[in-house]
């Protein structure tokens, strides 16, 4: 039942708009959002509109506030829900916005940090760089010199998130009990998953901690710059760090790129992110080009670190497994590989599935990057995936949309750049790298305690089992066949079959009897007849009934 809630009213409504003008109204009707809505005196405009365009529904979306703004972008990921036009406008969805008036900031600040603006920075420019739905970036200038930028959560946010939330829980819940479609596409776990991710975002400690893990795991990438993190000048609604001066990779000028080794580039960043993806198993999720910028030293600086993904080890050996698939050809392959990364439901439909990505690999076999976009390829795959049946983790479709945002940047730098040439060369080294990720000290530790646990209780067993073969106590159980019943069985035969030939010959005989003159001869003929039959009776009711059922073998 959907909740009444005086302040989830406004964000049914919302609801509901957007499935009447984007072609659900199925589901507004199947949740009773309009009734609901008219009982509480409430209204929504159910009449078609003439622009309903992908780019439409992003910008209904922008304007619905910042929970929506991130269903957007988490929709972006969902190439089985939407079709690619929608998917390319949700994933340049941006969520720009009027600022926050400084005083606001000033405050926020001053409390998150328990200091004056005036005695924490030497200045606080008032204009933000940057202002979006969840907070906004100001540049400032610390006191010791270090140009630094301060992103401030702005006020009541968290209060608007949880209301939406709970109206989209509501629903997705509702549509996930009640219609084919809401439990098939798993409206619910989008739900959830939107939820952790935002809540996530919204606590900029651990926005600081995520950049500091991809600071440290990319130090061997010497083109790769992370900002630093001012340590003492973070919480949960503030997040300082270092200043870094690019300009977007998409925006830079033709004179400029002439003037890089653009190839060199496109592989460091490819490189980078596997590594991240397939070695450290935490990964950057958002590059878009918004988020990597190219510095004054030609360089490449991350930006943005309120979305990561964190990668399993048993997942990171068959995502590089699935790419190296589809890198070699290997379309069944790469379908048994997804297979097992995903979760097969109760319809799935093994051998479509699998026919599917192998047309799909080899249509894209040994093409070049202005053809061949890994992105897309994984996307098709999810696509794929929930058309047949085959449940994707939410680590797939986020490494499918981070693979489609490198694509653009990838091509923009490089467009001749070979991304299967690239995977092939470096999975050897990719896959010396995980095994001694996972050969680590923690886990050799782990290996020495059990081996010292096994070292400690030997002596004890190899004095057990001595003593059982000394009292003639040791037994070996073998599960196998009881020959005794087996043999029993053959005989059991053996006499059904000698009983059954000697009961013909006697019906044989009885019946040449009584074709005879003779009275005597065909009274015998007649009683040994009788006496064929009602053995043969007796003999098909013992095999049809009377037998012992044999006791199954045990596995």
């Amino acid at each position: 039942m959907i909740s009444l809630k005086p302040n989830l009213l406004v964000r049914y409504a919302d609801l509901a708009g957007l499935l009447y003008k984007y072609g659900r109204s199925d589901l507004a009707k199947a949740a009773n959002l309009p009734q609901v809505l008219r009982d509480q005196g409430e209204t929504f405009s159910t009449e078609e509109e003439s622009n309903v365009t992908p780019e439409a529904f992003a910008r209904d979306l922008e304007t619905r506030g910042p929970t929506f703004v991130k269903l957007g972008q988490l929709l972006s990921t969902r190439s089985d829900l939407l079709p690619e036009p929608y998917l390319k406008a949700l994933s340049r969805l941006q969520d720009q916005v009027e600022p926050v008036p400084f005083e606001h900031i000033e405050q926020t600040v001053s409390q998150e940090l328990g200091i004056r603006l005036s005695r924490g920075f030497a200045s606080f420019e008032t204009t933000p760089l940057a202002a979006a739905s969840l907070g906004q970036v100001h540049r400032a200038t610390m006191r010791d010199g270090r140009d630094v930028v301060v992103k401030v959560q702005r006020p009541h946010v968290r209060q608007r998130v949880a209301e939406d939330l709970e109206a989209l829980t509501e629903l997705a819940e509702f549509l996930h009990e009640h219609t084919s479609f809401g439990k098939s596409m798993g409206l619910a776990d989008i739900v959830a998953t939107l939820h952790d991710t935002i809540f996530a975002e919204l606590d900029y400690r651990l926005e600081a901690d995520n950049a500091r893990r991809l600071r440290e795991n990319l130090s061997e990438f010497e083109l790769f710059r992370v900002p630093q993190i001012v340590d003492d000048y973070v919480s949960s609604r503030v997040i300082t760090m270092e200043y870094i001066s690019g300009v977007k990779i998409t925006d830079v000028s033709p004179s400029v790129l002439l003037e890089l080794d653009c190839e060199f580039l496109a592989k460091e960043i490819f490189r980078a992110y596997l590594h991240q993806v397939l070695v450290d198993g935490v990964f950057h999720s958002d590059p878009h080009p918004g988020n990597l910028l190219l510095t004054g030293d030609h360089r490449i600086a991350l930006m943005d670190f309120g979305m990561v993904t964190r990668v399993a080890p048993r997942l990171q050996q068959r995502l590089l497994k699935l790419l190296m698939a589809i890198s070699d050809g290997l379309g069944e392959e790469a379908a048994r590989i997804a297979m097992q990364i995903g979760r097969p439901e109760q319809d799935f439909e093994e051998q479509k599935f699998i026919a599917s990505i192998a047309s799909l690999v080899a249509e894209h076999q040994d093409k070049s990057v202005e053809q061949l976009q890994a992105g897309p390829i994984i996307m098709s795959i999810q696509r794929a995936a929930g058309k047949h049946g085959l449940r994707a983790p939410h680590e797939l479709t986020m490494l499918g949309k981070t693979l489609l945002n490198l694509d653009e940047v990838v091509e923009t730098l490089s467009p001749q750049f070979d991304p299967n040439t690239e995977l092939r060369s470096c999975a050897a080294d990719l896959l010396q790298k995980q095994t001694r990720k996972r050969i680590s000290l923690t886990s050799a530790y782990h290996s020495l305690i059990e081996a010292t646990e096994f070292a400690q209780e030997l002596p004890s067993r190899a004095n057990r089992f001595a003593e059982l073969l000394a009292n003639n106590e040791f037994t070996v159980r073998v599960d196998a066949v009881d020959d005794r019943r087996l043999l029993a069985g053959m005989q059991k035969i053996a006499n059904r079959i000698t009983t059954g030939l000697v009961l013909a010959a006697l019906i044989i005989g009885a019946s040449l009897l009584m074709r005879t003159e003779s009275t005597w001869l065909f009274a015998t003929g007649t009683a040994f007849f009788l006496f064929a039959a009602i053995s043969g009776v007796i003999l098909v009711w013992r095999a049809l009934y009377s037998d012992e059922s044999q006791p199954s073998s045990k596995s």
